[in-house]
């Protein structure tokens, strides 16, 4: 301003030139003057009398030289203003041959020098065109443009330059050139420009020239149309007269509507093609706008109307046509509302517009016209809310009826669909404003909302390249605010169409390089900031976004309209719009409704974009979580009189979403946690006084505090909120862990269930990293709130029916870990749901058990718990029972699914300890399981008057012994070989007494068997099945009473016994068990009262018998042999542990003579027999049994490649006992050879396991061998000389000290035989062998 002020004096009419130099001659000398003068009192000196001519001298000589500085101080600015002038004069010479980025620079540098220098670059503006009228007509429009440049910097211009450059305005504005309406634009420019400086002198003008009668001047209109569209131009106190002045002139143009010259110009004006037939000009645009104004003061009804008529008969191709005609109506319904709506409605009526709605052909010309008058009228409906206001809400019924009748049976395009939407936020956008629209119905907002969704569902899905979403959900936000409230059917479809809609889009970056790639991009609307919104006469109305663009695009100051192509900026632009009218449609659902079920229902329909597999998706419903949630806690809106609906899905889909590897959902994951907390801590601390609510006006105000605990005053918050308000804050600091703990925290059971419920429904998603998030998730609400769960059945179910599809190992581990925790306190209701699956036990439910059992306490609870259900075995019921027991559970399923399991678990490392410490348990629960398996094979007789079950039928009993038998059987023998009693499962091994379990009737003997074995063995486990056996001796179930007392009779031969019971006490219970119901049970008492035990005379007299059937052995009858001998084995065994004594020996030499005999029977019983006697013989005997022991080893031995199959069972089990009673090892080897194995590898251990002993040994069983050689069988004779062989290329020089010439010949006898035999491969083997013998012999000769 300094400067302005100071350049005032070089302002110079070019009338007055030299009065003006010497007024700034004048003001240089009287400025230095000053200075000088206020220069010279800075220093202050003594004043005294001698001193006071020199002042005076020194006076004198500064005026001369302050005269001299002046003079050439004056020169010196004169010289700088010319210098300035010839600067500024140059540039604007140049303008006229420069480019446009000279011209731009050029442009600037003046605009800095009119800063400084105004009214010298105003001056020598005028100048140049006063002094060079002949400049070409493109060099004059640059200069316009410059001027407007500095008018518009200077913020004062002197009335001298004001009238100067406005009658240069005036003069050029209706100036015909080669540039055409650029050239006249350009001059009206300036014009423009002035109206800030001199707005009453242009204003007058403006009335003056539009008042004349005759029709204004297109540049005119120009102006006016600028001034209408940027009110900016003027003053703040030139605006209100502005738009009087607008008024009044539309109301003395009334006549001119009677003028038919006149009235025919301006619907010229108005129908004109532009520069470029989509353009709509300022002056064009004007022209609607007065038209309208004018009609809206005629007072006659008809000339309103013919009017109207006229104008909508007009070509309706183009959009900037349509929407000048839409605005034209809209001004008219201001007063003439009845016949603008009855206009239109003959408008749509008429056969051109009927013609319009069909699909038809493009033909002519006149079809084109009329192919978009649908667009015009739904522009004019919206035009007609927004300026009718207060006078529209009876007809908003009736507009929204027509305007959806013509979205539904108008030819689709993007044409109408933005006319449609432009239309609707105009209609939307009057009934807001309207205080009385909160309380009245309105009867088409359901219809009018299927439109917006059908306008979204049929948006593309792989590219943004239009507002439309944006548009048709900012106008849903709207209605919100509407009546009657949308129902949740609606609502929902609602929400689902627009996430669909938005969330599906590719992503950002994808959608740019779609829309650069396509040959048109379409113009995208930006939505325009409030700085750019038309003002002044329009700023209540909401105008087509595309309208605006045209006037903004007319490019006032020098700016030109152009069409850009497709940017980024653009284009994100476009994408935040959309999202963040997601984020406001959703808020306003809050405001309208703020409850937690409402929140649900918004929620409820994020939920599958939050699990979508594709990470672009689940950022935006994220963020959308994240905006609302915000929202909420900064509004204080959210209804504190109910519970969060499903908080607990909410709060696990957060969480898992917080593992994201994207970091931007990860972080907003966190961030929406975070509000989440503050929501519910607020939901809790019910007892505050509630939170004032802001209403649906006040929804996008400022807010005081930003967040929903403040720093300030809290003496009015409850306990609660003062306790936790501390955490509010910190919990945005937490890991993703540490807030779930902390919101866990304050969850209640049933929230808690429900996020464990959403984390295991994350197990199975198809995306892997969801599937370990949820894993790591559950785990870490497991671990702190598993304690206090139910339903935990259910839980471990549900896990369980995952388990099988997740492929990462750590998320499997992770859900294994789980069960185990979960088992600390929850093991009864997890085995019964865990064994509904149990049946058969495949690896992953086997896995689960091994889980479920890891910690140690565990596994001992988890076996007893099945034992509880291995117990529970009724009998199913018959065929013929009520046929509504098939929908009751079958408790011998679970039963039959328990025996299954804890045949898997004996096998698991993790039950290993527990499976020992329950042995006496289990193992009675087997015996008596077999028993009830076999119970349920039974066949049951149909009662009387009942048919049978069809054949084809099988029973319950028969399938579930099919299930069980096996099963049971292979779980005693699991349970045995696993606990370290492989000894008595070798016993009933090696006799195939297995096969005894597997029918009711031999299940006596099988378990005595077993017994038996466990005596003989001197099982250390025999007290403790004994404390176990004798409660199920009173138990009610007829199969364990009976399974104990078979046990209890074979137990009385174990010196254990009588450390559990008394003599008198054993019995004593036998003797009850004579009262037993069952026959069976009655039978094995008595055989029980009979045992030596109680009988010491028995033995003598049993020992005392042997002898006689002894001489039995050898009768010609083969049964009556078979029968003496196992009449001795019986004998053997009833006297106990007291064994046949001196007479071992003899039995022993009897018995081992018929390992020979010609009779397979006989030699059966007889290795039989020999083994029981084997197994009766007590250490104090060994020393006389020895060596018959030893002589047995290898005739056993070479028995085992016996034809008969029982012959080969007894000389195995045989075998075995006396490799026991000689303490031979490896004893468990040697079973598993014996049991199992047949190959090469088996004879070779069992030759080695005899042949290199001891020398001693070595020659008995060689010798045995020998006399092989000379049985009856031929295939004995055979093994006995291929065993020979075999030891003598193991052993020849053992063999050659020990065989004779004699033995020899007879090698040779019987390989000679062998060459006989019709098997090529043992005619091979004997042919080698005998080559081999003869080299043997020849060398022992040698």
């Amino acid at each position: 301003m300094n400067g302005q002020h100071s350049d005032r004096s070089h302002s110079r009419s070019s009338i007055d030139r030299p009065s003006s130099a010497m007024s700034h001659n004048a003001r240089i000398f009287s400025h230095v003057s000053v200075s000088k003068k206020e220069s010279s009192t800075c220093t202050e000196e003594p004043h005294d009398c001698a001193s006071l001519d020199k002042e005076s001298h020194a006076a004198t000589t500064l005026l001369c030289r302050s005269k001299s500085s002046q003079t050439s101080l004056e020169h010196q600015f004169f010289m700088e203003e010319a210098y300035n002038s010839a600067i500024c004069f140059k540039m604007l010479r140049d303008i006229g041959t420069s480019d446009l980025l000279q011209i731009k620079y050029i442009t600037k540098k003046i605009k800095k020098m009119a800063r400084t220098f105004p009214n010298l670059v105003m001056e020598t503006i005028h100048d140049y065109f006063k002094d060079n009228p002949e400049i070409s007509c493109r060099h004059t429009f640059q200069l316009f443009q410059v001027l407007v440049a500095v008018i518009g910097t200077l913020d004062v211009l002197e009335e001298t330059w004001q009238k100067c450059f406005m009658r240069l305005a005036l003069e050029h504005m209706t100036k015909s050139t080669e540039l055409g309406d650029i050239y006249q634009d350009a001059a009206s420019n300036v014009l423009l420009a002035l109206c800030r400086h001199s707005w009453p002198a242009v204003a007058k003008h403006l009335e003056t020239e539009l008042l004349t009668g005759v029709f204004p001047h297109r540049s005119l209109l120009y102006v006016m149309g600028i001034l209408i569209s940027q009110e900016e131009l003027l003053k703040e106190e030139d605006r209100e007269s502005w738009k009087d002045l607008l008024s009044q002139m539309a109301r003395k143009s009334v006549p001119f509507l009677n003028t038919d010259v006149w009235s025919k110009e301006l619907l010229w004006a108005i129908t004109k093609s532009g520069r470029t037939l989509q353009e709509q000009t300022p002056d064009k645009a004007f022209l609607f706008t007065y038209y309208g104004l004018i009609l809206q003061a005629e007072e006659n009804s008809t000339t309103v109307r013919t009017h109207l008529t006229t104008l909508l008969e007009t070509s309706h191709q183009w959009a900037k046509q349509r929407e000048g005609i839409a605005l034209t109506v809209g001004l008219v319904a201001v007063h003439h509302l009845d016949d603008a709506w009855a206009i239109l409605e003959q408008f749509g009526r008429s056969t051109p517009f009927k013609r319009s709605l069909q699909n038809f052909s493009l033909k002519n010309v006149e079809d084109l016209r009329w192919k978009w008058a649908s667009s015009t009228i739904l522009l004019s409906y919206g035009q007609m809310a927004a300026w009718a206001k207060n006078h529209i809400l009876p007809w908003v019924d009736n507009i929204l009826s027509r305007m959806i009748f013509y979205f539904h049976f108008s030819s689709w395009d993007e044409t109408l669909k933005q006319s449609f939407l432009t239309a609707i936020t105009m209609l939307v956008g009057a009934i807001s404003r309207n205080e009385g629209a909160h309380s009245y119905e309105f009867s088409q907002t359901s219809e009018l909302l299927e439109c917006l969704m059908t306008l979204m569902e049929k948006e593309p899905r792989d590219m943004l390249v239009t507002s439309i979403r944006q548009q048709a959900i900012r106008i849903v936000s709207s209605l919100c605010a509407l009546r009657p409230p949308m129902d949740v059917d609606r609502k929902s479809r609602l929400l689902s169409t627009c996430f669909r809609s938005i969330f599906i889009l590719p992503q950002l970056d994808a959608l740019e390089k779609q829309a650069c790639l396509l040959t048109e991009p379409p113009n995208i609307n930006v939505q325009v900031q409030p700085a750019l919104k038309p003002r002044g006469l329009w700023q209540d109305i909401i105008l087509s976004p595309l309208y605006v663009a045209g006037w903004r695009a007319s490019a006032v100051l020098g700016r030109h309209p152009h069409r850009s192509w497709l940017t980024s900026s653009l284009m994100q632009g476009l994408y935040h719009q959309t999202m963040e009218a997601l984020d406001h449609m959703l808020q306003c659902f809050m405001m309208q409704n703020p409850t937690t079920n409402e929140l649900y229902i918004l929620l409820s329909h994020l939920y599958i974009w939050l699990t979508s597999e594709k990470t672009h998706e689940r950022q935006r419903a994220v963020h959308r979580c994240t905006t609302l949630f915000k929202f909420l806690n900064n509004k204080h809106c959210l209804s504190t009189k109910e519970n969060f609906t499903r908080i607990g899905q909410l709060v696990a889909t957060l969480g898992i979403l917080c593992q994201d590897s994207d970091r931007a959902i990860h972080g907003c994951s966190l961030e929406a946690l975070g509000h989440l907390y503050q929501l519910l801590m607020h939901q809790k601390a019910r007892e505050t006084p509630e939170v004032k609510r802001e209403s649906p006006r006040d929804l996008f105000g400022p807010d005081a505090d930003g967040t929903l605990w403040g720093s300030g005053d809290q003496k009015g918050s409850s306990p609660i909120l003062r306790r936790m308000a501390s955490k509010d804050h910190s919990i945005f600091s937490m890991s993703s862990n540490q807030a779930l703990k902390e919101i866990t925290d304050h969850l209640e059971m049933a929230e808690l269930t429900d996020l464990i419920w959403t984390a295991i429904d994350g197990l199975g998603s198809p995306s892997s990293s969801w599937v370990q998030a949820a894993t790591d998730l559950l785990l870490l609400v497991i671990q702190e709130h598993g304690d206090s769960l139910s339903t935990v059945g259910k839980m471990g179910q549900a896990i369980y029916h995952h388990l099988c599809a997740i492929q990462m190992p750590q998320a499997k581990d992770n859900a294994l870990r789980v069960i185990t925790l979960l088992a600390r306190n929850h093991i009864p209701e997890l085995v019964a749901a865990f064994l509904d699956f149990s049946s058969p036990l495949e690896s992953h439910t086997f896995r689960l058990w091994r889980a479920l059992g890891a910690e140690q306490p565990a596994s001992y609870l988890i076996l007893t718990v099945l034992l509880a259900w291995l117990q529970k075995r009724p009998l199913p019921t018959s065929v013929s029972s009520d046929s509504s027991s098939c929908d009751k559970e079958k408790p011998y399923l679970r039963s039959l699914a328990a025996m299954n399991t804890i045949h898997e678990l004996q096998f698991a490392r993790e039950f290993k300890k527990a499976v020992r410490d329950v042995f006496p348990q289990l193992f009675l629960a087997h015996l008596a399981q077999m028993h009830y398996i076999l119970e349920l094979n039974q066949p049951t007789e149909p009662e009387q008057g009942q048919k049978a079950p069809e054949a084809a039928m099988p029973s319950p009993q028969s399938l579930a012994s099919l299930l069980g038998c096996s099963t049971s059987l292979e779980a005693l023998k699991g349970l045995l070989s696993t606990t370290g009693h492989w000894h008595d499962f070798a016993h009933l091994e090696l006799q195939s007494a297995w096969e005894y379990f597997t029918s009711i009737h031999t299940y006596p003997q099988a378990v005595g068997l077993l017994a038996r074995a466990m005596v003989q063995n001197h099982c250390t486990q025999i007290k403790a099945v004994l404390g176990y056996l004798l409660p199920n001796l009173q138990s009610q179930q007829e199969r364990e009473r009976k399974t104990a007392i078979l046990l209890l009779i074979e137990f009385l031969y174990s010196p254990a016994l009588l450390e559990v019971l008394s003599k008198q006490a054993a019995l004593t219970i036998l003797a009850q068990s004579l009262q037993d119901p069952s026959s069976e049970i009655r039978v094995a008492s008595l055989q029980g009262l009979g045992n030596i035990l109680f009988h010491p005379e028995k033995e003598s007299l049993l020992q005392g018998q042997l002898p006689a059937f002894l001489n039995g052995f050898f009768q010609k009858n083969e049964a009556v042999v078979v029968d003496i001998m196992g009449m001795v084995s019986d004998v053997l065994h009833r006297l106990g542990t007291q064994g046949a004594g001196a007479q071992s020996l003899s039995i022993a030499i009897n018995t081992r003579y018929f390992f020979d005999d010609e009779q397979d029977k006989v030699r059966a019983a007889a290795m039989s027999l020999f083994g029981d006697l084997v197994a009766t013989v007590a250490d104090r005997e060994l020393s006389g049994m020895r060596a018959q022991v030893c002589q047995s080893m290898v005739p056993l031995l070479l028995h085992l490649k016996d034809q008969c199959p029982a012959v080969v069972m007894q000389a195995k089990f045989a075998f075995y006992r006396c490799a026991v009673l000689l303490r031979w090892q490896p004893r468990h080897t040697l079973f598993c050879t014996l049991a199992w194995e047949t190959g090469l590898s088996a004879r070779h251990f069992l030759w080695t396991f005899l042949m290199t002993r001891s020398q001693e040994e070595f020659s008995i069983h060689l010798s045995q061998a020998i006399k092989c050689l000379h049985s009856r069988h031929h295939h004995i004779k055979t093994w006995a000389a291929l065993f020979i062989v075999y030891t003598t290329c193991n052993q020849p020089q053992a063999v050659s000290q020990m065989i004779s010439d004699k033995d020899i010949q007879l090698l040779f006898s019987t390989f000679k035989d062998l060459k006989k035999d019709p098997e090529p491969g043992i005619w091979d083997y004997a042919t080698r062998q005998l080559s081999f013998l003869r080299k043997v012999s020849a060398r022992s000769k040698k």
